[in-house]
């Protein structure tokens, strides 16, 4: 099968319900997206399907009908994304495991709400899980790309 990742096209012999994170990861070599749970609950999987966030570790290939993006792929090759931007100007991560499904989250819903309030953005990321309790940072980040975005 053919799948777009990053913009790019690759060519893979899987199964239709191989789950698309092990395809990124063993079939692809591309290793920011994170295993977590397993069962679509912690969000360390989350990548992007035509924009929208979705969990990799339920999705299998071949349910895959549109454009995948990961953390890898999320800034241009110049310049990072305004989501990755807060994260690192707020400090944001601690051990970093679930980061890349958190910013992906985040970039997603912004595309949908560019201008959310704090319990709009609690309500978007209740998904995604932080074993480190970063929560309040995760918050602010969001806020903070929210204005970044504004003005770009």
């Amino acid at each position: 099968m053919k799948l777009t990742v990053n913009g790019e096209t690759h060519e893979v012999d899987v199964e239709d319900d191989m789950p698309l994170l092990w395809v990124l990861r063993d079939e692809l070599g591309i290793t920011g997206t994170k295993y977590g749970c397993g069962i679509a609950q912690c969000g360390a999987c989350t990548v992007h399907m035509d924009g929208i966030a979705v969990r990799s570790c339920q999705l299998a290939a071949g349910d895959v009908t549109g454009e995948i993006t990961t953390i890898e792929g999320l800034g241009t090759p110049t310049a990072l994304h305004a989501v990755q931007e807060a994260w690192i100007d707020l400090q944001v991560a601690q051990c970093g495991y679930c980061q890349a499904g958190q910013i992906m989250q985040a970039a997603s819903f912004l595309d949908l709400n560019p201008d959310p309030t704090h319990a709009q953005i609690d309500a978007a990321m209740s998904g995604n899980l932080c074993r480190c309790g970063s929560y309040p940072r995760i918050r602010d980040a969001v806020k903070s790309a929210s204005s970044k975005l504004k003005r770009a």
